[in-house]
């Protein structure tokens, strides 16, 4: 077996999820093993393990597993200048809606009590920041300005 595959032990210890998650996954083609081994053992590569903990970090942030599945496959459908381009203009879309409902809820935040305040922008902060880390990341890999 070459070293950089894994039995589904060996991914599920590695990406912390059980062996039936795997399974499941597999099931509803988020994952795919890369091929078999001697034994049949269904092998799983490196690249398998990232996109295993991009689904459970997906979760944690309250996506369906049909969202989740739709956004990977369109990641991986994404190659031509067009599609990128096309990409783009739904995140600035995104982010002008999502402008318009924040812009919305500021009176309703003005009215928050301080510790009420304090807690929603804690909760916020980390996503937000995210979000803006991966947006800046994906703008600063191409010659976009």
């Amino acid at each position: 077996m070459a070293d950089n595959l894994l039995k589904i032990g060996e991914l599920s210890k590695q990406a912390q999820v059980s062996s039936r998650t795997i399974d499941y996954y597999t099931k509803l083609g988020l994952i795919h093993p890369e091929s078999r081994s001697e034994g049949n053992y269904r092998l799983y590569s490196t690249e398998t393990l990232e996109r295993l903990r991009r689904i459970e970090q997906l979760k944690k942030e309250k996506y369906t597993l049909d969202e989740i599945k739709q956004a990977l496959d369109s990641w991986n459908d994404v190659s031509s200048v067009s599609q990128v381009t096309q990409r783009l203009s739904d995140l600035q879309l995104h982010l002008s809606q999502l402008e318009r409902e924040v812009k919305e809820l500021e009176p309703v935040i003005q009215n928050l009590k301080p510790k009420q305040a304090n807690k929603a922008v804690k909760r916020l902060i980390p996503q937000t920041a995210a979000c803006i880390e991966a947006l800046m990341l994906i703008l600063n890999k191409g010659n976009f300005m």
